[in-house]
C-alpha cells in the first residue's frame, strides 16, 4: 500500500501528513509525540495499511508542516488541539480512532472531550492522563516551570532541546539500543535545529502544566463514554512512569494493557508487535470488507461515514 505525504491548510496554518491505506477503511488518526513528527510512525503505517486508513499529521512547528513564530500563533496544548480539530474538519474524518504517544495525549483527549461521538476507540501508547504517571523528572523540571519559574528551570527546559537529550530520549529504557535506528533522534532534532524552532519547544514546554488540571476532564470522559481502548506501554520508559499505563483501568471498562521491554518510543523497537496488538484488539470488530483504494489523488466527493468499531 502506498504512502501519500500531502499537506492542508487549516486554522491559518500549512499541515503536513502521512496518510495510507483504504478510503473505505476504518480509520486511525495518529498523533504523534514531543520531539519528533508523523516520521515516529513510519514503521507502522505499513504494518496497517492493508486494513486501516491511517491519517499521520505534523502539528505546527513539528516536522514539516508550518513553523510561525510564538509571535505569530500561540503554542499551548489547547490551540494544538483547535488545530487538530480543524483539520479532521479539512480532511472530512468523521468517525476515527485515536492513536495517542506523548504530546499525542492532551492533544487528542483534547479532542475527543470535545467531539465525543466522533471517536470510535482509544490506542494509548507512552501518553498519560494520571498523576500516577508523573514521574519526579517531569514534575522537578518542567511542571515545576509551570507554577515556579526561574532562570534554573528554564535552562533545564531548554537542555531537552539539545541532540544529547533527544539522543536519550529515544534510547533510555531500551535494552538494546543498537535496535534503535539513529534516524529517529536525527529527523527530531534536525526539526528543533531549524531557526526559532527551539522558542516553539520552550514555549509548548512552558505549557506542559496546563495539561495536569485537565486530567479530571478526562476522566470524565473515560466514565461517561467509554471508548474501547488498549494500552500499549514501553514498560522502561523514563518520561511516564509505569504506573501511568495501569491507571486507565480505573475510568475504562472495556480496556487492554500491554506492557512492551522497550522505554518512551516504543515503536522504534516494537512495530510489528504494537501492529500486530492493534489488529488484534481491532478484529472483533472490523468490516469483513473494505472498500478498495480509488484513484492516487483524494477525490472531491465527500467521504463515507465509516461505521463505528
Amino acid at each position: 500500500m502506498s504512502i501519500y505525504y500531502r499537506t492542508v491548510t487549516c486554522a491559518d496554518v500549512e499541515i503536513a501528513y502521512r496518510e495510507a491505506g483504504p478510503l473505505g477503511a476504518p480509520v486511525l488518526l495518529l498523533l504523534h509525540g514531543f520531539p519528533t513528527s508523523s516520521h515516529m510512525f513510519r514503521n507502522l503505517i505499513p504494518l496497517l495499511s492493508d486494513r486501516f486508513h491511517l491519517v499521520a499529521p505534523d502539528y505546527p512547528g513539528f516536522g514539516y508542516s508550518s513553523t510561525p513564530s510564538p509571535g505569530a500563533f500561540t503554542y499551548t496544548f489547547d490551540h494544538l488541539a483547535d488545530v487538530m480539530e480543524a483539520f479532521v474538519d479539512a480532511m472530512g474524518l468523521k468517525r476515527y480512532g485515536l492513536y495517542l504517544q506523548d504530546f499525542g495525549g492532551p492533544v487528542g483527549f483534547r479532542l475527543a472531550c470535545r467531539r465525543p461521538e466522533h471517536v470510535s476507540s482509544l490506542v494509548i501508547q507512552n501518553a498519560n492522563a494520571y498523576t500516577d504517571g508523573i514521574t519526579d523528572s517531569l514534575r522537578d523540571v518542567v511542571l515545576r516551570h509551570h507554577t515556579e519559574p526561574t532562570e534554573e528551570s528554564a535552562a533545564q527546559i531548554r537542555s531537552l532541546f539539545e541532540l544529547p537529550q533527544t539522543r536519550r530520549r529515544f534510547l533510555d529504557g531500551e535494552p538494546d539500543t543498537a535496535l534503535v535506528s539513529p534516524d529517529s533522534w536525527q529527523h527530531a532534532q534536525w526539526g528543533m535545529d531549524r531557526p526559532g524552532n527551539k522558542l516553539i519547544q520552550f514555549t509548548l514546554q512552558a505549557d506542559y502544566g496546563s495539561n495536569i488540571v485537565r486530567y479530571p476532564e478526562w476522566h470524565a470522559y473515560f466514565r461517561a463514554y467509554q471508548p474501547p481502548a488498549v494500552v500499549v506501554w514501553g514498560r522502561r520508559d523514563p518520561v511516564y512512569a509505569l504506573r501511568g499505563a495501569l491507571a486507565y483501568g480505573q475510568d475504562l471498562k472495556l480496556v487492554e494493557t500491554h506492557l512492551l521491554d522497550a522505554g518512551h518510543f516504543a515503536l522504534e523497537t516494537h512495530a510489528a508487535e504494537i501492529a500486530t496488538l492493534i489488529r488484534e484488539f481491532y478484529a472483533p470488530i472490523m468490516p469483513t470488507t473494505i472498500t478498495p483504494p480509488r484513484a492516487r489523488d483524494r477525490p472531491t466527493i465527500a467521504r463515507p461515514v465509516l461505521p463505528p468499531f
